[in-house]
């Protein structure tokens, strides 16, 4: 089996440009995010703060979460429910952002992530993929593009999805998930030893897509 680990900021792309880089390369798509941003959407809806991590843990021991794979897509299934569409507001992304800094929230996922590549060729996207997830993968990419292409990316794709946004609060609220997922203890975000860098500043999606699979199969063939 074949793991391709990619890591990198929020916003960089990774989970629209990693999936359609698995679906050409006959691979199964892993969004790791997405996983985070089922137990933040989970907190919110118990009321609970999703940086409180004594409020946080006790309730890990009452949450289900699988992935579904529906006409090659992936869909997280949170006790029962399927939320994918749900968990992508910016309020469950700074969810997600918080409840990922808790060290028992990502042992929690771990075995869950680790268990999708056992058995399957995966692209496994998230924030700490290369360096703890699949620390032996085969091949690591670290995906990013400038802060303020990052935000023009994700408020172009909030607007087209009806949700209201405000261009200057999606880059603040980005430049904050930047720092929160440098700097937490446990696992912070750093690209991994041996990682290759891909900076899509500037691309279009076809863009990035073809940049990403170029690396990808160049090292596979390698």
């Amino acid at each position: 089996m074949t793991a391709i680990a990619i890591d990198g900021p929020a916003g960089a792309g990774k989970s629209t440009i990693a999936r359609r880089a698995a679906r050409e390369l006959g691979f199964i798509y892993v969004d790791t995010g997405a996983m985070y941003r089922a137990i933040g959407l989970y907190m919110l809806k118990k009321g609970v703060d999703p940086s409180d991590a004594d409020s946080v843990v006790p309730l890990l021991s009452g949450i289900t979460i699988s992935i579904a794979f529906r006409d090659g897509e992936q869909r997280v299934i949170l006790c029962g429910k399927d939320v994918s569409d749900e968990i992508r507001s910016p309020e469950v992304s700074m969810a997600a952002s918080n409840v990922s800094a808790i060290p028992d929230v990502r042992a929690f996922l771990l075995s869950l992530q680790r268990n999708l590549a056992d058995g399957n060729n995966v692209v496994m996207d998230g924030r700490d993929i290369g360096t703890v997830v699949l620390p032996n993968a085969e091949i690591k990419i670290f995906l990013t593009a400038s802060p303020e292409e990052r935000a023009r990316r994700r408020y172009e794709e909030l607007i087209s999805k009806g949700v209201k946004a405000e261009y200057e609060e999606v880059l603040s609220d980005l430049k904050q998930r930047d720092y929160n997922d440098s700097h937490r203890e446990v696992a912070p975000l750093v690209p991994a030893k041996n990682s290759i860098l891909v900076d899509t500043t500037g691309n279009t999606l076809e863009q990035s897509v073809c940049q990403l699979i170029g690396v990808i199969k160049e090292r596979l063939h390698s």
